[in-house]
């Protein structure tokens, strides 16, 4: 799985507005934002538009403006994320796993791919930025970052 910008930017930006919510802040400007995590500016308020618009943060204009939470970090899930600013999780040729046809030798690659989506779903929708914010990591997930190659590159 490729994680692009988008979706990395995303969840920093995020991170950054649950820990305001958490310290219970005043909303936080694309400005700060885009310092605090290093993020460039412009590209970081196309993406708080796409997560503005899917439900996950809220705006306010004025000189207290800025950018919150639409909801507790507890029940923001990364694979809702995700889905918000790079659609979903797994597609095969712009084709949703279980709708992938094969003929031939290949006929039963779609039991590959639908499973790859349980996988990532199984992480993704599992963890709230609440979780990542505490370091609290589901115990699946911990034990899949545990397993002996699980950080080394193949």
């Amino acid at each position: 799985m490729n994680i692009s910008a988008r979706t990395d930017y995303a969840i920093r930006a995020l991170l950054t507005l649950a820990s305001a919510q958490r310290a219970g802040s005043q909303p936080v400007s694309a400005e700060s934002l885009a310092a605090t995590q290093q993020l460039p500016k412009k590209f970081l308020e196309a993406i708080l538009v796409d997560l503005k618009r899917g439900g996950l943060v809220n705006s306010r204009r004025g000189s207290a403006g800025g950018y919150s939470l639409a909801a507790p970090a507890e029940q923001i899930t990364l694979g809702a994320v995700v889905r918000i600013v790079d659609g979903p999780l797994a597609e095969v040729r712009g084709v949703r796993p279980q709708n992938a046809e094969y003929v031939g030798d290949a006929e039963h690659l779609p039991v590959v791919w639908v499973a790859l989506r349980a996988s990532l779903r199984s992480v993704l929708d599992e963890v709230t930025l609440g979780a990542v914010l505490r370091g609290d990591m589901p115990a699946h997930v911990r034990a899949l970052a545990q397993q002996p190659d699980a950080w080394r590159n193949r």
